[in-house]
C-alpha cells in the first residue's frame, strides 16, 4: 500500500523552507516538515513567521511542485502554558495547508498537562491541523500508554492525535502492544530513523541522539519492522534523521535522498 511520505525538519535542517519543498520534490517525497518555531529559546529553526517574502516564495514553491506541507513543529506544553502564544503558528499552518503540529508535553503534572490539551485542541480546532502528541522518554508524556491517558484525559478531542517517533519508542518503555492499542483515529502520521535501542540512557545522552545523532534505518537495533507492522499500514511516515557528523560529507539533496532510500524498505 503506497504511504505518503514526509521529508522532516530534521533531515532538512540545513534548507529555508522553500528549499526544503523543492529538495523533497527533487528526492521523491511527497510532504515536508516544517519548523517555525525552536524547541528551545535561541535554538535552530526554519523562519516563515513575519516574513511575507519568504512566505510567498514557499508557497509558490509548493504551487510548482505539488509537494505539501504534512506537520510544523513545535508547541510545548509546560506548566505555564498558554495556547495562543503560538497563534502566529496557527495561521500560518492554515495559509501552508498543513496537516498536523507536533506537541511536546513537558509538565510533570499529568492531569494538568492534559487540561492543558484539551485547551490546545480547542484553539486549533478552526485552522484545521491536528495536535499531535508526541511520547518522548524525558517528557511528561514519556511512553505510548501515558501520551493515550493524556489524549484521554483530554475528553478525546476530535482534531487530537498521537504522534509515533520510531527513536522514542526504541528507547522508552513502551511495547509493540502499547503500540497496536493505540486507537487508529488518533494515528495521524509516524516518524522513522533508527539508534541503539535501550532503557539505559541518560537524558542527555537522549536528547543529543534525539537532535544530532540519529541513525539512517537499518543501522541500530530498533525494531522498525515490528514498529511498522504495529501501525497502520497506510499511516503517512515522515523521515527524520538527522545526524550531523554523516551531514556534512553530504549536500542536503544527497542526504533527503539517502535517508529516502534507507526508509522505504521497512514502509512498503
Amino acid at each position: 500500500m503506497t504511504r505518503a511520505l514526509s521529508l522532516a525538519y530534521l533531515s532538512s535542517h540545513r534548507c529555508t523552507p522553500a528549499e526544503a519543498v523543492r529538495l523533497a520534490a527533487q528526492a521523491g517525497y511527497g510532504f515536508v516538515g516544517l519548523r517555525l518555531w525552536p524547541n528551545a529559546p535561541g535554538a535552530p529553526q526554519q523562519h516563515l513567521i513575519g516574513q511575507p517574502a519568504a512566505l510567498r516564495e514557499t508557497q509558490a514553491a509548493l504551487r510548482d511542485t505539488g509537494v505539501g506541507v504534512f506537520d510544523l513543529e513545535i508547541i510545548r506544553i509546560d506548566a505555564d502554558f498558554d495556547p495562543h502564544r503560538w497563534d502566529a503558528l496557527y495561521d500560518i499552518g492554515a495559509a501552508l495547508g498543513a496537516r498536523a503540529v507536533l506537541v511536546a508535553g513537558d509538565d510533570g503534572d499529568e492531569a494538568r498537562l492534559a487540561q492543558n490539551y484539551a485547551r490546545l485542541c480547542e484553539v486549533m480546532q478552526p485552522f484545521g491541523m491536528t495536535a499531535d502528541l508526541e511520547f518522548m522518554p524525558w517528557t511528561g508524556v514519556p511512553d505510548a500508554a501515558a501520551a493515550l491517558r493524556v489524549v484521554r484525559n483530554a475528553g478525546s478531542p476530535g482534531n487530537a492525535g498521537i504522534l509515533v517517533d520510531a527513536l522514542h519508542f526504541g528507547r522508552s518503555t513502551s511495547t509493540l502492544a502499547d503500540i497496536r492499542a493505540l486507537p487508529r483515529e488518533l494515528l495521524h502520521y509516524a516518524q522513522i530513523c533508527d539508534a541503539e535501542a535501550g532503557t539505559h540512557f541518560g537524558t542527555d545522552e537522549m536528547i543529543h541522539t534525539a537532535r544530532c545523532a540519529r541513525l539512517l534505518p537499518g543501522e541500530g537495533s530498533i525494531d522498525l519492522p515490528g514498529l511498522f507492522a504495529a501501525l497502520p499500514a497506510d499511516l503517512p511516515v515522515s523521515v527524520e534523521v538527522t545526524n550531523h557528523a554523516r551531514e556534512a560529507q553530504e549536500p542536503p539533496a544527497e542526504w533527503a535522498a539517502h535517508c529516502l532510500r534507507a526508509s522505504l524498505p521497512f514502509l512498503n
